[in-house]
């Protein structure tokens, strides 16, 4: 497997494996063309300087994506964080140890990004991907709560 960052011409395939699971298939909508706020999104996560990494197979095709953004912080004496979302691989893929190494991949960067610790959030009805998580060094040591508007 491979690795690179994402550009705006990835935005159909990133959104297909965002829609790719229960969850993703009820809040995504992968269509032709692309409803505009994708890419409004996407180049907001650009400003900011995130990435969007994408997991490629030995073909090139785009078989997993996660955005990794790099937050400044106060707390821990001003320790950057990176905050690890919208972790996808191919749903005909899983299971194969492509998670583990796209998120190994993800953990690198923030090193090189100066980054002092990894966070992530995981909806709780993802429970193989808590263990991958857990497996990979993540403990869960907070509560994550979240209000829509």
């Amino acid at each position: 497997m491979k690795f690179r960052t994402a550009t705006r011409a990835d935005l159909p395939e990133i959104v297909r494996l965002l829609a790719d699971d229960h969850l993703g298939g009820m809040r995504e909508r992968y269509a032709d063309p692309l409803p505009a706020e994708y890419g409004i999104a996407f180049d907001g996560l650009h400003r900011i300087g995130a990435e969007v990494i994408l997991a490629l197979d030995e073909s090139d095709r785009i078989i997993g994506c996660l955005q990794l953004l790099v937050l400044p912080g106060l707390g821990s004496l001003g320790k950057q964080r990176a905050q690890i979302e919208a972790v996808r691989i191919e749903s005909s893929l899983r299971g194969k140890g492509l998670g583990s190494q796209l998120i190994a991949h993800a953990i690198e960067r923030a090193r090189q990004r100066g980054c002092g610790l990894v966070q992530l959030t995981s909806d709780n009805s993802r429970q193989g991907a808590h263990r991958l998580y857990e497996r990979l060094g993540f403990k869960a040591s907070h509560v994550g709560m979240k209000l829509y508007l």
